[in-house]
């Protein structure tokens, strides 16, 4: 269930950003770093990064709802994630925009450098802050692997590598991500992003409503 704050008579001042739940700290983060006070964030479930088909439709619910709410700001804190082009039929829709890129993998990177990496990067299985946070939660349990580690092969024989994209420096998370390489059985890299693209982009989203 969408959760937006109750409107008040300012509404119409404020930026609301409609953002998958995998990147609420990171919104929050950026901000605070950039002192967007006007910015307010609500999420739709991070679980829908395995069940792409619901974002597009829990999309348009949301921002229907928020606009009903007296929202003018919109900004959806999602990149295509999966959804081949369905979100973007909502965001036209609405006459929103939202993060470019074909998901967050790529835009914490930044475009521009995705763009030079992203066929050496075919074989490779992502982690972000994130998803270290979230290993057991999101892929040991969910997949079995706890009971059940002979399916690793099944599930990540075709990848080779593991890239860790760190949005933060973080040893803790550092030694999930080399954890799970070695648990997977892949070759183990560190990438150092901080927030990428997604800094730019909530700033330029925020001036829409100055």
């Amino acid at each position: 269930m969408v959760k937006t704050q109750k409107t008040e008579p300012n509404q119409t001042d404020r930026l609301l950003v409609i953002a998958c739940g995998m990147i609420a700290r990171e919104v929050l983060a950026v901000k605070q770093q950039l002192k967007l006070d006007h910015l307010e964030l609500t999420c739709l479930p991070a679980e829908f990064h395995f069940y792409p088909d619901r974002i597009a439709p829990a999309m348009d619910k949301a921002i229907e709802k928020a606009k009903a709410e007296g929202y003018q700001h919109i900004f959806v804190g999602y990149a295509d994630c999966g959804t081949g082009g369905l979100l973007d039929r909502v965001i036209e829709k609405h006459g929103v925009e939202r993060m470019a890129g074909p998901h967050c993998f790529a835009f914490y990177q930044g475009m521009d450098a995705y763009a030079k990496v992203a066929d050496d990067d075919m074989m490779s299985f992502y982690m972000t802050d994130f998803l270290c946070r979230q290993f057991d939660s999101f892929f040991i349990k969910p997949l079995g692997l706890d009971r059940h580690p002979e399916l690793i092969k099944d599930y990540f024989g075709n990848y080779e590598k593991l890239i860790y994209l760190a949005q933060t420096d973080d040893p803790e998370l550092d030694k999930v991500a080399e954890k799970a390489a070695a648990m997977l059985g892949l070759v183990y890299e560190r990438r150092s992003t901080g927030y990428g693209d997604l800094t730019s982009e909530l700033a330029q989203a925020a001036q829409s409503t100055a």
